[in-house]
């Protein structure tokens, strides 16, 4: 059975998926999680400790389906391919890059934080595994893995914002799938 603490930082991390910072309410995680407002307090500080805390654990959530994803096939584009055909809910956005549409993340360092440091992590993931391609020769030695790093994350987020004002789940796909298109020019 999951311990109080779990069940709070899950609840939260759901709500600030589904909802945003602004939007959650202490009395909501409590409700979710099924847990007392003297749970809540006895293990985080308040509503910003507990979001803190539930944003890191999407962030490693996502992390090892992340780390899957690009640990598999032979190639670089092989790799970066599977992080983009990754499975995802485009219709409900990324359980990270959504919570920088909330102003109040955005305003305050230690809520945007956990967002900064994932993003950053991913920049350098991906900038690593296409690096490796250029080493390796399958990618052309002038390839801006920086560059090309940003814009499979770019892809990424842009295609679940195209897949959530369409309310079409195709359009994230199309937009991964131009990524992949894009990339496969750079072979040497």
């Amino acid at each position: 059975m999951k311990a109080t603490k779990e069940h709070l930082v899950e609840a939260a991390a759901e709500l600030l998926w589904e909802r945003g910072y602004a939007a959650t309410s202490p009395a909501m995680i409590q409700k979710r999680s099924h847990a007392g407002q003297g749970s809540m307090y006895h293990h985080f500080s308040g509503k910003a400790d507990l979001a803190v805390t539930a944003m890191r654990h999407s962030a490693g959530q996502l992390r090892l389906a992340t780390e899957t994803a690009l640990d598999s096939g032979t190639t670089a584009l092989e790799r970066v391919g599977a992080y983009l055909d990754m499975e995802r809910n485009p219709l409900a956005g990324c359980r990270v890059g959504r919570l920088v549409q909330d102003p109040d993340v955005v305003a305050d360092d230690r809520l945007r934080a956990p967002v900064e440091e994932f993003f950053g992590w991913l920049q350098q993931r991906i900038a690593d595994v296409l690096a490796e391609g250029v080493r390796s020769g399958e990618l052309r030695p002038d390839t801006d893995v920086a560059a090309m790093a940003s814009l499979v994350i770019a892809t990424v987020q842009g295609g679940y914002v195209l897949a959530r004002a369409q309310q079409d789940q195709a359009a994230f796909r199309r937009a991964t799938q131009a990524a992949k298109s894009a990339l496969a020019h750079l072979r040497a």
